[in-house]
């Protein structure tokens, strides 16, 4: 089975996260398609294939005859689905041999992938592209990832191909910031690892965000705008206030690269009570703890013209650049990079606008930089992945699991 097959399949299963829930998984539907998973591992050959309490997914293939004793190799991807957008009912439809012009996503309401805004897809002329019917995400984030690791996983068995101990994982909760939470780093036993849970193809990452996440709460006092001079405290007006003394640059619509930011994602409130809720952004440490800094800053300042307890900050890291703890490894992405020359492709070692499970598991041990799917435009309608990026990407792991030590 080729993996864009395995794809169609495992988009039709709901896995959204839930950012609202205090339980792992955060959705129950992720321990569906763990369990179909699970079921397909034990039917391809894979041993001790386990799914645990929380969702994790668990596997192992013994090394071929010969190549016992080198360093064990982990295959990783994630279960969910971005919670910004509806993965439910996917519906994905096959573009064949794509001929650059617009793709009609959805007449009804006129929604198409146009290479005006999406100049990459002239890139795809000729290939087949799997794309959206406009009313939901793909899910090819990371639902790709799984279906090229266990075609691989098929193909170890069926080709008979030369390879060291693979350990197969998958997990929750990635897209919500939790993936490497629960991950069982010991139990797992792999000494290297690579995420499959990147963009375009040829991608290969091992720096990635700083990140954290800010809620700012703030408190009011309602009173009868007919009577509220020198009384109302607008919690509406004070929260757009704390907003506006953000670097109206500093958006994810203003940066790019190595570029950092903050991100309004949600607001909520009226003049009594307001919440804004952040996630800030940024490759370097320093410029990292400075930006949430400024968000106190602001916070005392607002407090100090409107009274104490008015502006509430609270924030919490969400992971580090993976970078400082890929660095003393750096054998783990020249291996991948020759694998992608192998398969005459371009490797692109750029830095994640984001984060993976690879970032925190990197700092639990498990040294774990990140592979490209061959996806596009994830977490929204116009999110696509041409098919022959997949197949490529099946050659290039291949590839990874059959060189020799060097």
């Amino acid at each position: 089975m080729r993996a864009h097959e395995r794809l169609l399949k495992y988009v039709k299963i709901d896995t959204k996260s839930n950012d609202d829930s205090n339980i792992c998984p955060s959705s129950s539907s992720q321990f569906e398609l763990a369990g179909i998973l699970a079921n397909e591992m034990k039917e391809l050959g894979v041993s001790n294939v386990r799914v645990d309490d929380n969702c994790y997914v668990y596997g192992e293939i013994p090394a071929t005859p010969g190549r016992e004793g080198e360093k064990v190799l982990g295959l990783i991807a994630h279960l969910d689905t971005a919670p910004v957008f509806s993965g439910a009912n996917v519906n994905p439809r096959i573009i064949e041999k794509y001929d650059g012009k617009d793709i009609v996503l959805n007449e009804e309401k006129k929604l198409y992938l146009k290479p005006e805004v999406f100049p990459e897809l002239k890139e795809y002329e000729g290939q087949d592209l799997i794309v959206t019917d406009g009313l939901t995400l793909l899910g090819a984030d990371d639902k790709a990832g799984i279906a090229e690791i266990l075609t691989v996983v098929e193909r170890v068995f069926t080709e008979d191909i030369s390879h060291p101990a693979i350990r197969i994982a998958f997990t929750p909760d990635e897209e919500i910031g939790r993936g490497a939470d629960l991950f069982d780093v010991e139990g797992f036993g792999a000494d290297y690892a690579y995420t499959v849970d990147g963009g375009a193809l040829g991608e290969l990452e091992y720096e990635n965000f700083n990140a954290a996440s800010a809620i700012i709460t703030v408190k009011g006092n309602c009173i009868h705008p007919g009577d509220a001079k020198n009384k109302m405290k607008n919690a509406c007006l004070i929260a757009m206030e704390f907003n506006s003394m953000l670097p109206a640059f500093e958006t994810p619509s203003h940066t790019e690269n190595y570029e950092g930011f903050y991100h309004l994602m949600n607001m909520k409130g009226d003049e009594e009570d307001a919440v804004l809720d952040y996630i800030i952004r940024d490759h370097n440490m320093e410029l990292f703890l400075l930006k949430k800094d400024r968000v106190n800053k602001i916070a005392e300042y607002l407090n100090d013209v409107y009274g104490v307890g008015t502006v509430e900050v609270e924030l919490k890291d969400s992971y580090y650049n993976m970078k400082e703890k890929i660095l003393p490894h750096m054998w783990i992405v020249d291996k991948a990079k020759r694998a992608f020359v192998k398969n005459q492709v371009e490797p692109l070692t750029t830095p994640i606008r984001g984060g993976t499970d690879g970032a925190r598991l990197s700092y639990m041990g498990l040294p774990c930089p990140n592979l490209s799917t061959g996806g596009h435009n994830f977490h929204g309608k116009f999110e696509y992945i041409p098919i022959q990026s997949m197949d490529k990407m099946v050659d290039v792991i291949i590839s990874i699991l059959e060189e020799p030590p060097v």
